[in-house]
């Protein structure tokens, strides 16, 4: 029988709504490929009520920080409102103390921020969306920024670059936690052109 695994996703006002929706729905859609779930995916903000996203859109958090399960995957997606919960106590500390549980720890764009702002890229390699290479950089002075990947495993610890890069991030680590097979077949039902190059595609 396959281990059920939470997966946490961080949302926040001026959040993305691709880099966490990205995600949501290629973990979802691969349970239907399983004999049995096996990603719970939920969402959890700082505060109940809520989350205006980039472009408007509302959405309400399954959870928020102080009653969220603990995640097994942690996934913290970017947009805008990184650049104000880079400063959040209550964020980054939940980050710090969630990844420090967690199987896998995932970012998003710009949540690459939040997980250096965490202290958890320095001496890893990393990636973000195009236009905050240089200020990761200045955040993450002891990470190597890559400016030419569109996700990068360091293990644990896995981030994609720019918004539609999570989706390949997120079918990278089905992949890795289920098999190529699962990812593919997810892949075909989302219609996603996912064009892996070969070391991108678990297992294979």
């Amino acid at each position: 029988m396959q281990t059920t695994r939470t997966l946490a996703i961080l949302i926040f006002d001026d959040v993305e709504v691709l880099d966490f929706c990205g995600p949501f729905e290629v973990f979802s859609v691969a349970n239907e490929f399983t004999d049995s779930p096996v990603f719970n995916v939920l969402t959890v903000a700082e505060n109940t009520g809520p989350i205006l996203t980039c472009g408007g859109l509302s959405v309400n958090p399954h959870y928020c920080l102080a009653d969220c399960p603990n995640p097994d995957l942690v996934l913290v997606p970017g947009g805008q409102g990184t650049r104000k919960q880079m400063h959040n106590p209550a964020i980054i500390d939940w980050i710090k103390m969630a990844a420090g549980k967690a199987e896998l720890v995932l970012s998003v764009c710009t949540g690459a921020l939040l997980l250096a702002k965490a202290g958890l890229l320095d001496n890893l390699e990393t990636t973000t969306h195009h236009g905050a290479i240089d200020l990761l950089r200045q955040t993450a002075p002891k990470t190597m920024v890559h400016s030419d990947r569109r996700f990068i495993d360091n293990g644990r610890i896995i981030c994609s670059a720019g918004i539609a890069a999570g989706i390949d991030m997120s079918l990278y680590v089905v992949g890795m936690l289920l098999g190529p097979d699962v990812a593919k077949k997810t892949a075909w039902h989302m219609e996603y052109p996912w064009n892996p190059r070969p070391h991108e595609i678990p297992g294979e």
